[in-house]
């Protein structure tokens, strides 16, 4: 692996904690030319990558972020698109139109935008790595996180498309899939902008348990490890899960029966136990 990755250079964005950075770190370590990006830039935190600014929600922000790692490497060989966030648990229609558009801006615009930056570049050399990080949630459904799941589902349609187109121009695309991860995601996720009291019991409700299942979930660094298989393997395959409870949850969505894992589902999330509040009339 350390060979295949040496004298490479990568682009990891949202590096600044969580995957990202565990990623970035690890694609250093194995010999990556490592530029890590963030929306505020580099902190006073030492690291073993560079950490650039970047707003993957700017058109301007990309290119020259992108244009300024070609300028001191001349190449990029891989591109991992991780920088994402989130809503709160909290039902579909609390989050106006407006905010679904903002989620869907970051986490599926933005690796559009990333991926169109860097291909050309990818394209002229001939080779070239893209590894979208995409979650259990780009293939089950998400009670509560509607929003998001939507994002990751198109994150998947999207990857696995463009990994076809350009296949031949010696370009593979691959996502990582992980399940509940030790990171500040839920620490970062916005509250819904048109919260209901209909969904108040059932957003606390699982505003808490997806505080305990985060907490023992897995480390970043599993992860990373994936992201680092992936970009290096000889046969990349499209869809790489990341542990050992996205794993069970891959393998249960594409056999078992569809009210198995909708059984499963509900009981997971304890959604049956979760009170409704009352509508209220005026």
């Amino acid at each position: 692996m350390d060979q295949q990755a040496r004298n490479k250079t990568a682009i990891v964005t949202g590096a600044s904690s969580g995957i990202g950075e565990a990623t970035a770190a690890r694609l250093a370590e194995a010999g990556y030319r490592v530029y890590g990006t963030s929306r505020r830039g580099a902190g006073a935190t030492e690291r073993s990558f560079a950490l650039l600014a970047l707003d993957v929600t700017s058109e301007a922000s990309v290119d020259a972020a992108v244009a300024e790692v070609m300028r001191r490497e001349g190449r990029i060989d891989l591109l991992v698109n991780n920088a994402g966030f989130s809503v709160a648990p909290a039902g579909a229609e609390e989050s106006s139109t407006e905010q679904s558009q903002a989620i869907f801006d970051t986490n599926f615009f933005g690796l559009v935008r990333m991926t169109r930056a860097v291909l050309p570049h990818m394209r002229a050399q001939g080779s070239g790595r893209i590894v979208n990080i995409s979650s259990v949630l780009g293939f089950l459904p998400a009670p509560y996180m509607a929003i998001y799941a939507a994002s990751k589902h198109a994150v998947e349609g999207y990857s696995e498309s463009l990994d076809h187109e350009v296949r031949t121009r010696g370009i593979r695309v691959s996502i990582v899939e992980p399940a509940y991860t030790k990171t500040k995601f839920e620490a970062s996720s916005l509250e819904p902008d048109t919260k209901l009291d209909e969904y108040r019991d059932a957003r606390t409700a699982l505003g808490k348990l997806m505080v305990e299942k985060i907490a023992a979930g897995d480390e970043p660094s599993m992860v990373a490890e994936v992201v680092l298989t992936a970009a290096t393997a000889a046969r990349p395959k499209i869809r790489y899960t990341a542990g050992s409870v996205a794993s069970r949850v891959r393998w249960l969505r594409r056999l078992a029966p569809a009210a198995f894992m909708d059984a499963g589902i509900r009981k997971d999330l304890r959604l049956d136990a979760v009170p409704t509040s009352p509508s209220i009339a005026f």
